[in-house]
């Protein structure tokens, strides 16, 4: 062998090493690559896994806190409506009225009105519920209407639907009306509150000495009224016991009567006068304890019975 074929052969195997450690480095950096590749693929999927854990912690915690809320919401619906349902002493009291019954009012206007005599009494203009207070502070039940010619005040029995009486005052005899506050002899023991409206409709004619200390006289040539216990119920019942309002329609009808229908021998018109409304009456055992027991009206008193 020639010395430039050794030279060649040399030359040769010079390069194969080379070609292998390039080949080597190629192989390396193609796994490194991958590796990079795969670990960036692994961190991506972790950091995936953990947004979603985190995500649905918080739609669990927040499903828990709304869950939470509506029924503490619940809580304090069903506890304000449970608050609402129980009536108050005050309207446990008035229930025991029956005129506060569904449909009783209705009725008993229905049979007051039946009891009107349009050749008499003309067309009804108003019906009140009212409390009548006698001379010896009784309180008594009472449907008041005014119609044309007359003021009828009519005891009705709001259990049985019947009409016990009626008193017809033509007014063309009232000659005054008198509203304010209740007072007693300065002696007396009894007190009332509110305000009244007495009508009279003979100023010549006092009341009697007898019929002063007799608690069943019905001679007086007066009435007095105040407002029903229920006047606070509703509206409708504040309009049916409104005081003032009857005293202005009574003393508007009485004007009118006493223009066309004069009575010979009396002054024309109806004098109003804001004074104190007197009841003499002193001890008043009877009263107290029938109008603290309210026993001058229709209303439920217990069950009687074993």
């Amino acid at each position: 062998m020639s010395e430039a074929d050794e030279v060649q052969l040399r030359h040769v195997d010079l390069g194969r090493p080379a070609a292998r450690s390039e080949a080597t480095e190629g192989r390396g950096e193609a796994r490194t690559e991958a590796t990079a590749r795969t670990e960036a693929t692994a961190r991506t999927e972790a950091i995936e896994e953990r947004t979603g854990a985190a995500e649905g912690r918080t739609e669990e915690r927040t499903e828990e806190r709304t869950g939470a809320e509506e029924g503490r919401t619940e809580e304090r619906t069903g506890a304000g409506a449970a608050a609402r349902s129980i009536p108050s002493p005050d309207q446990f009291k008035l229930r025991r009225f029956f005129v506060l019954r569904p449909g009783t009012l209705n009725q008993a206007i229905k049979d007051v009105e039946a009891l009107v005599d349009e050749k008499v009494d003309g067309s009804v203009h108003g019906i009140w519920l009212m409390a009548e207070v006698d001379h010896w502070n009784n309180e008594k039940e009472r449907l008041v209407l005014i119609t044309d010619n007359s003021l009828l005040v009519c005891k009705y029995d709001f259990v049985m639907f019947t009409c016990d009486q009626v008193q017809r005052v033509a007014l063309n005899f009232v000659d005054r009306i008198s509203h304010g506050a209740f007072s007693f002899p300065k002696r007396s023991l009894l007190q009332r509150g509110g305000e009244g409206v007495r009508v009279f409709w003979d100023r010549l004619r006092e009341p009697s000495f007898t019929s002063r200390w007799n608690p069943f006289a019905t001679d007086f040539p007066f009435i007095t009224f105040t407002s029903h216990p229920v006047w606070n119920a509703s509206d409708t019942f504040a309009q049916l016991c409104d005081v003032k309002n009857f005293r202005e329609q009574l003393w508007d009808a009485a004007q009118k009567v006493h223009a066309v229908k004069p009575v010979p021998g009396k002054a024309n018109g109806v004098l109003v006068l804001n004074q104190q409304i007197q009841i003499e009456a002193y001890v008043g055992l009877m009263s107290f304890l029938g109008n603290q027991n309210k026993l001058g009206y229709c209303m439920a008193r217990g069950n009687i019975g074993f």
